[in-house]
């Protein structure tokens, strides 16, 4: 018991930052991993991935108008996700060009403009700060932003969850019904923006979205039903942010990437013996049947 305590417990009851950093992790998971699930059941994963990159550039401009201040990087970041998210939006509907292209074509741009402004206008470790970032040095601030983000996330959810759900399965019902669904899609993207502005302060703009997408992705291969799925990925996103914290903590490992990383053998885990789709369980059920 002595040594359980000591491996689990006792990295987060004797250091500050580290609770800190647990809190930060769990508020991460509840408010992305139910966008991240929505992302994966539209067959919008690599838009997060996009969407991710675009808050850079405002990242950046707060960044050389403030400094390493929260609020201005985080009001950068969000206009410049939402610019980017109505930029791609306006190009697919007045050309012929997927909203997936567009999105790559402007997240690339962004990426570029963003790494170049924080190059011009800070050091290399500015520039590691905002694209890595660091969830041990998660301060009250940025704290109650992440909460403040998953909580504005979840209530959000909770009033529009069957509008958005129904456009995933059903887009032209929702039409047919006067659903109003390119609203739903663009606060959705809204939403996505959020989420990612949380997270760049605790993974950076490069692995913010990478809480978002990897339980969700593994989440479809232990679920059927869309609750179901809702649970497994919360629950992979929080063992996944409280696993890295731990792994980080007593085998000296970034904390970003360790957390990322586990998710990652999760879902690695999950390709290979996840009841739903998996490889173990789809051979195991082939040969039965041949039998």
């Amino acid at each position: 018991m002595h040594m359980l305590y000591e491996t689990l417990i006792a990295p987060f009851a004797e250091f500050a930052f580290m609770r800190r950093a647990l809190v930060a992790s769990v508020a991460l998971a509840l408010g992305s991993a139910p966008i991240g699930l929505l992302l994966v059941m539209r067959r919008m994963s690599l838009m997060g991935d996009a969407m991710s990159h675009a808050v850079l550039p405002g990242a950046a401009i707060g960044f050389m108008l403030a400094g390493l201040s929260l609020p201005a990087m985080s009001i950068g970041g969000f206009v410049a996700g939402v610019l980017v998210a109505a930029l791609a939006g306006i190009a697919t509907r007045y050309t012929s060009v997927r909203e997936d292209a567009s999105f790559a074509a402007f997240y690339l741009m962004s990426l570029a403009a963003g790494v170049l402004l924080v190059s011009v206008s800070g050091s290399n470790v500015d520039l590691m700060h905002i694209l890595f970032g660091s969830v041990l040095a998660v301060d009250d601030a940025a704290l109650l932003l992440v909460a403040s983000v998953a909580t504005v996330t979840l209530l959000t959810l909770a009033v529009i969850w069957r509008a958005l759900l129904i456009e995933c399965l059903d887009p032209v019902f929702l039409f047919s019904m006067r659903g109003h669904g390119p609203w739903w899609h663009q606060l959705f993207l809204l939403l996505v923006v959020l989420n990612l502005v949380a997270g760049f302060q605790a993974l950076g703009t490069l692995m913010a979205v990478g809480l978002m997408m990897l339980p969700a992705i593994s989440a479809r291969l232990w679920a059927r039903s869309v609750g179901g799925m809702l649970v497994a990925s919360v629950l992979i996103a929080t063992v996944s942010g409280v696993g890295g914290l731990l792994l980080s903590y007593h085998v000296e490992l970034p904390s970003g990437p360790a957390i990322i990383l586990l998710a990652g053998v999760i879902y690695l885990l999950s390709l290979l013996v996840g009841k739903q789709g998996g490889a173990l369980p789809r051979y195991l059920r082939g040969r039965h049947l041949a039998e």
